[in-house]
């Protein structure tokens, strides 16, 4: 009677004879049989490790998430983050009706993140909502080409200047979701940067761009011109790095909200006043951010951004570019202020990638975020304008939890388990 290993799906001998050829160096981690699912090469190499390191990998085994469809090499299972949910939002946008009442979820090991960002939910509920619009302004991608020289440089541009419908054609046939919105070149001297720019519907791009870049490349550019690229990404693009052609030009999806509080508004949800605020958001997010040379002139998107894209499924890494923006406070009549949030550089996509994954696909689907194959695109400004509302409710509560001098007294209760 054969007995199966519980967390694999196969026979105890067979993990055993695995385990001992991965012990042995006849067998790499990276080759199991082709035949294996991925949950069952995941416990082989789990097995290995728990027994080369003397420890227990048991809830990393554990999961509820389908791993065959992850994207990851040398699997072994799955972290779990905590997921709080915040609302309801009200927000005025084009893909998120104002009578809607969304409940987001976010993803976070930070205490105190969830609370704050539901008081500033509260905030923007209580002032009427939030007005969101969120711009594709495209995903990119920049190749870098070596040229003999300034003069060579020069007739190459005006090769891809003259060539840019051929261009197009040939970028467009890699994919029915992808359109060519722009190619900005950049040249030193003999070296030329093509910064394209794509929309792409509901995913994010990346992929897309770069095998779209790279059949131009090898069909059009390199033979007609005779310029040889030296690298399919030259760091123009900008990818998961902080960059002022990111916060100028834009990446992915660019994002703007606003709302009007009044002064009622301010003292019994946020503790505070306009004057109040005001002086932080300008000694804090705009002198401070000046001083330390920061793209990110606000107090801390990228803590709503990592637990959203967390729980959503989006590549986790692009938290940098999500981070760049700006807070802006004004103060109005009455006591109330107007309060912005701008942000230039956020990749985002509802499909491929982690969002196929299981619990993001959950997470989409409470947000009312699902692709719709007959409204291409619908689906991803919907998560933006989402985000857009979420990133305000979280400035505006901690802006106003400094402002009151809460900030601390919060983290302490919030933030420390028990008797810490």
């Amino acid at each position: 009677m054969n007995t199966k290993h519980p967390l694999s799906g196969f026979d105890r001998a067979e993990l055993r004879g695995l385990v001992e050829e991965v012990s042995s160096g006849r067998r790499k981690l990276h080759d199991l049989p082709a035949e294996l699912s991925a949950s069952q090469s995941a416990s082989v190499r789990r097995e290995w490790l728990q027994q080369h390191a003397g420890i227990s990998l048991q809830n990393i085994g554990c999961s509820t998430m389908d791993l065959d469809a992850a994207r990851c090499e040398n699997l072994i299972g799955a972290i779990q983050v905590p997921v709080g949910v915040v609302g309801p939002l009200r927000v005025h946008g084009e893909y998120v009706a104002a009578h809607e009442q969304i409940y987001a979820p976010l993803a976070t090991t930070e205490g105190a993140l969830i609370a704050s960002v539901a008081r500033g939910c509260r905030a923007l509920r209580d002032a009427g909502g939030v007005a969101v619009r969120v711009d594709d302004v495209g995903m990119t991608r920049a190749p870098v080409f070596r040229s003999e020289g300034i003069e060579q440089s020069r007739r190459f541009l005006a090769w891809i200047r003259d060539h840019e419908a051929e261009i197009r054609v040939v970028a467009e046939g890699t994919s029915r979701f992808l359109r060519l919105l722009e190619i900005k070149p950049q040249c030193v001297a003999n070296t030329i940067f093509l910064r394209f720019r794509f929309s792409s519907g509901d995913a994010m791009g990346m992929n897309m761009v770069t095998i779209a870049c790279e059949k131009v490349i090898k069909e059009l550019i390199t033979p007609a011109t005779g310029v040889p690229c030296v690298a399919l990404s030259g760091n123009y693009c900008t990818d998961k790095k902080p960059a002022a052609v990111n916060f100028t030009e834009g990446r992915g999806k660019r994002i703007s909200a606003e709302i009007l509080l009044s002064s009622e508004v301010l003292e019994k949800c946020l503790k505070t006043n306009a004057a109040a605020l005001c002086e932080v958001q300008y000694r804090k997010n705009l002198l401070g951010s000046i001083m330390a040379g920061s793209l990110g002139f606000n107090s801390h998107f990228a803590n709503i951004v990592a637990a959203y894209f967390l729980a959503t499924g989006q590549d986790a890494a692009h938290v940098v570019e999500g981070s760049l923006g700006i807070t802006c406070i004004e103060a109005r009549d009455n006591g109330a202020v107007y309060a912005s949030i701008y942000m230039p550089s956020v990749p985002l996509a509802t499909v491929g990638g982690g969002t196929a994954l299981s619990t993001p696909r959950e997470a989409l689907s409470m947000l009312g975020a699902l692709p719709d194959p007959k409204r291409p695109g619908s689906a991803v400004h919907r998560l933006g304008e989402i985000l857009g509302a979420l990133v305000l409710a979280g400035e505006l509560s901690v802006l106003s939890a400094i402002a009151s001098n809460h900030l601390a007294s919060a983290h302490q209760q919030l933030g420390r388990p028990a008797g810490a």
